[in-house]
Formats: C-alpha cells, structure tokens, sequence
C-alpha cells in the first residue's frame, strides 16, 4: 500500500492544485482559476497543516480560498481535509506565494492571512521574512478597499517586525484599541496546530489584525 501521502498527492492535488497560465508574464483572474464568477477572494500563506484554512472554506462556502504552502506534509494534511469536508472551494499552489501575488489583479482579495510564519530569528535571516517594506507595499495592491490582513505569532521578536513594517505603510490601519484586541484572538479565529503547541509550552501568541484604508481618487 502507497504512502497516504503519496496517494494524496497523486490522486488528490490534481484537484486542487492551483492552474496558471503558460505565460509567467500574464495577469492571473480569480474567475478563471476557479473557473466560475468570484465573490470573494481570500488568501493564506503558510497554511501548515491546513486545519485553518479548511475550516475557514467550509464556514464560508461562497468564499474562495488561495492556499501557499511549500513543505510536503502540511500540503499533504491539507488535501485531506479538502477531501474529507468536500471543499471544492480551496486552490493550493504548493511553492512560494510571491511569484503568484505578483501576478494577481490589484484590489482582487478581500483578506489575507499570515499565521505563524518562520520567524528567522537570526539577523541575517531578516532578509527571508516573509513581511518586508516590498511585500507590504504588494499586500496593500493586492487588497480590497476594506479588506483585512491578519498576522499571528507567537515570537515577539517577529510579532514587533511585523507589526512595525505594515503600521509604517500609510495604506494600513491597525485596528487594536486596546491590549485585549492582539491578546485575544477574533471571534471567528480557529486554533492552528502550531499555535496548540505554542500555548501548551507557555508561549503566548500575538494576533494583529489591519484594515485596507480607502484609496483615494484617480490623478490624470
């Protein structure tokens, strides 16, 4: 008998798997990868082992779901759970999220969800944060006017890059207004394998949450 995962990935990926164009040079369209009309687009990079982003496809079945994740097991954990829960709704695209983002539509997501990602906290790793001024100022294209980005962590060391990096972009609005608003999670937050195991050590996560400001009026 084949590997679970091996099986998933050869029966199941096809299925899900994130179709782009031969043309690395074209624009992407949410309807055409999902081959229907897009109310809503949501992203999230670095899923790990898929449990938020499964859960957050089937509490919003009119939603669609653009997952990123490189490491074979968490692409793997996620694909049975789209098979379990029959979510016809997930896209995955199992490699680097930045090529893609690039190619997506400006104001085409509705929201953007960073949970957890490797802190690299060594000073010369800086540079392979995921949140850097470049990406920012991409998430801020990327965004609706009003949508929501939502970074998690549970190294402060990150929490505070992060948090310093988009507070910075004028586009951002931080919508803590008090210590409960990145102490406590959203209402509608559901629980990462990773973040199960940093709050069993003692570890206690950061959750920001910004809001896309409105763009102004065309200039010309």
């Amino acid at each position: 008998m084949r590997p679970w995962r091996e099986q998933l990935f050869d029966e199941a990926l096809p299925n899900y798997a994130l179709s782009l164009p031969a043309d690395d040079t074209d624009v992407l369209d949410p309807a055409a990868l999902f081959g229907a009309p897009v109310e809503a687009l949501w992203i999230e990079v670095g899923f790990g082992g898929g449990e938020h982003l499964a859960a957050q496809a089937k509490a919003h079945p009119g939603t669609v779901f653009i997952g990123f994740e490189p490491f074979v097991n968490g692409v793997a954990s996620l694909l049975r759970y789209l098979e379990e829960g029959r979510l016809g709704n997930v896209r995955v695209h199992a490699d680097d999220a930045r090529p893609v983002l690039e190619r997506l539509p400006e104001a085409s997501v509705d929201r953007f969800f960073l949970l957890f990602p490797d802190p690299w906290p060594k000073k010369r790793h800086h540079f392979r944060r995921f949140i850097q001024p470049e990406t920012v100022a991409l998430l801020s294209r990327l965004l609706k006017d009003g949508a929501e980005l939502r970074i998690a962590s549970d190294d402060m060391g990150v929490a505070r890059w992060m948090l310093a990096h988009v507070t910075e972009h004028p586009d951002f609005e931080w919508l803590a207004r008090g210590p409960a608003d990145w102490r406590d999670p959203p209402a509608d937050w559901v629980q990462t394998r990773y973040e199960g195991k940093a709050l069993a050590q003692g570890r206690r996560p950061v959750y920001l949450r910004f809001r896309r400001r409105p763009r102004g009026p065309a200039v010309g």
